[in-house]
């Protein structure tokens, strides 16, 4: 695991061959770039006890999609560490924010997008969703504003103006479209 904050430098993300096996690590702040390797992240849609969806507004300091509205928040688990305990990890950095009932939603998710500046994202990137405890305390450095939407209402925002979100939300919001409204407000109970 990697400190936040100071040791940012420090944190590594865990680079991928063709068939997603991990092929080594790298700086987290010279993977991306204009010719991204391949890499393992994870994206996560955080649901209230009231049935609503966490989405943010990235800050305007971010390197790529500043400002532009997304899911709760994404993250890269490091070499060696569980997804799971990343997903807590960056929920705790990002949002400053507790969670639990982690299940996966789009296990198979991988993406590639390239954003104004040029810089690409290229990740292989498992969809997971979570329960909030308590509420959001944002960290400036990841997330500019926040809100708490109804899913059909974020539904029908991305389709009106796919523009203003992450491209990443838009194409995990497609293939969410055809599953039980459910699916993103009472994830299911860990066994």
């Amino acid at each position: 695991m990697v400190i936040e904050g100071s040791t940012r430098s420090l944190e590594r993300v865990v680079l991928l061959d063709d068939e997603r096996k991990p092929a080594g690590a790298m700086p987290k702040h010279l993977v991306h770039s204009e010719k991204t390797p391949l890499h393992l992240a994870f994206s996560c849609h955080v649901v209230d006890d009231d049935g609503r969806v966490l989405v943010t507004r990235r800050a305007l300091s971010k390197a790529t999609w500043p400002g532009v509205w997304t899911n709760a928040f994404c993250g890269h688990p490091g070499p060696d560490e569980p997804i799971d305990s990343a997903i807590v990890r960056r929920a705790e950095h990002e949002l400053g924010l507790a969670i639990d009932r982690i299940e996966p939603l789009l296990p198979d998710f991988a993406y590639r997008a390239t954003d104004a500046s040029g810089v690409e994202e290229n990740e292989f990137c498992p969809v997971y969703s979570a329960r909030a405890i308590g509420d959001p305390a944002p960290n400036p450095d990841e997330v500019q504003e926040y809100r708490w939407v109804q899913p059909d209402d974020l539904a029908r925002a991305v389709h009106a103006a796919p523009w203003a979100f992450s491209p990443w939300l838009v194409w995990q919001l497609d293939e969410l479209a055809g599953r039980p409204r459910t699916v993103l407000i009472e994830p299911r109970r860990s066994q």
